[in-house]
């Protein structure tokens, strides 16, 4: 392979040449001056859009009294947000940490633990699902499986099988008297926007019952509003057992989470697991201050119906450019198109003409708009999918 001509930022991304210097709700602002509808999100982490007047207020007046004192003081406003997030959810305790991939490896951990603490130090397997992605730390990457991230990092981390997504029968196969627990996206974002069923939900958790396993939810992509729902895992009324959250749960500012029944977090006492960082003032700070915003009154059920319009918008593409657009998959605003021409050139296409929006799996473009973005927002994206589509179509007429 290769290697990239180094630079000082370290070349581990195949980043777009525009720089952005200020961002204003739906859209971001590059330094030459040119506007961009930005349906990318922080790849759906922006959930409140670009510098929200609620979280600016929170990191600021935060900021000005304290950021960090480390987790051997107890931390207000972390007791706050572990309360309320536990009071509306299945959960009973939760561990803050800073990133998604770190919420990953506490939660494999804890159900290892859980294992060991119930008789059964033996069981440490994971079962997982082709076409994940669950971070890159080497765990998380053990978990997710794709043979392209994997590469060159010596052997994955043992442990890890994967089974086809909405296939339970095959799961049911894979387990052994080493396996410990179930780890799955509820919609799978970077393979694709592939969704789980309920059926399949219900049927992990009956599996997870009857041989004594932990089941894990990744809702590090799906949580915080963004499917129409605080979390996804409520559209099929399954509960898990431990649940990874991150991405739009600081609303731009960089903390993730771990969360569990009690049951679950059984063996999670004193020097079982740490964070520097996690859960400081100012992370908490500004996560308190989004949550408050999704809990108004009909903020995520605006959402869901905003993404009911977005998706049959979707659909409505995929129906008239049959040649660019193949597929809509995904629900509130959390959807994706499977496009005909490569995914990358549209991604290209799309942000040469004001569309930022990001790749995934399958030859998928990821639509993933603010929760704040009102249909007029929506409108100005789709109109620029619809050019995209044409310009592409215009294209192969005149091959």
């Amino acid at each position: 392979m290769e290697s990239p001509v180094i630079t000082a930022v370290m070349p581990t991304y195949g980043r777009k040449d525009v720089v952005f210097e200020r961002g204003e709700g739906n859209y971001l602002y590059a330094t030459d001056g040119r506007r961009y509808v930005d349906f990318t999100s922080g790849i759906a982490v922006n959930a409140l859009g670009h510098c929200h007047p609620a979280l600016v207020k929170a990191l600021t007046e935060q900021g000005a009294k304290l950021w960090h004192t480390s987790n051997l003081f107890r931390i207000g406003n972390g007791e706050k947000l572990a309360k309320r997030l536990t009071d509306l959810t299945f959960a009973d305790t939760m561990f803050f940490c800073n990133s998604g991939a770190e919420a990953i490896e506490g939660g494999i951990k804890l159900i290892r633990k859980y294992q060991y603490m119930n008789g059964h130090p033996k069981r440490y397997k994971i079962i997982c699902f082709q076409a994940a992605f669950h971070g890159r730390l080497l765990n998380a990457l053990a978990a997710t499986g794709n043979e392209k991230y994997l590469e060159g990092f010596g052997p994955p981390a043992p442990g890890y099988r994967h089974a086809p997504l909405n296939n339970a029968n095959v799961v049911r196969d894979m387990i052994d008297d080493e396996t410990a627990g179930i780890l799955v996206e509820p919609i799978q974002g970077e393979g694709g926007i592939r969704e789980t069923t309920p059926e399949f939900l219900k049927a992990l958790r009956a599996i997870c019952d009857e041989f004594g396993l932990l089941l894990f939810y990744d809702e590090i992509h799906t949580g915080f509003g963004r499917t129409g729902k605080l979390f996804a895992y409520e559209w099929s009324g399954v509960a898990p057992d431990v649940m990874a959250i991150a991405k739009g749960m600081g609303g731009g500012f960089p903390i993730g989470a771990f969360m569990a029944t009690e049951k679950a977090a059984v063996g999670m006492v004193p020097g079982t697991h740490g964070s520097t960082y996690g859960g400081n003032p100012l992370a908490t700070g500004v996560a308190n201050a989004m949550l408050e915003e999704l809990l108004k009154p009909g903020f995520i059920e605006g959402v869901h119906e905003r993404g009911k319009y977005l998706k049959a918008e979707l659909e409505k593409l995929v129906a008239k450019h049959p040649k660019v657009f193949a597929e809509q998959r995904g629900t509130g605003f959390l959807q994706g198109l499977r496009c005909v021409v490569p995914a990358g050139e549209m991604v290209d296409r799309l942000q040469s003409l004001g569309l930022l929006v990001p790749p995934a799996g399958e030859n998928v473009i990821r639509i993933f708009p603010a929760l704040i973005a009102d249909k007029a927002a929506l409108d100005e994206g789709i109109a620029i999918l619809e050019k995209a589509a044409v310009s592409f179509e215009s294209s192969k007429a005149a091959e």
